[in-house]
């Protein structure tokens, strides 16, 4: 693989995992906030709220 092209696309990459994580936190922090309100694991967020 050419290194200038690595280069190029890392940071891309970078924000895109970045990016991804963040929207899994905000997931996983919603489902832990309806765990500690409800005490049951709920998957239907839209059903309650």
């Amino acid at each position: 693989m050419d290194f200038d092209l690595l280069i190029g696309i890392f940071p891309q990459v970078l924000l895109d995992g970045i990016t991804l994580g963040f929207m899994y936190a905000l997931i996983a922090l919603g489902y832990t906030m309806v765990y500690g309100v409800l005490e049951f694991i709920n998957f239907a967020h839209s059903e309650i709220f």
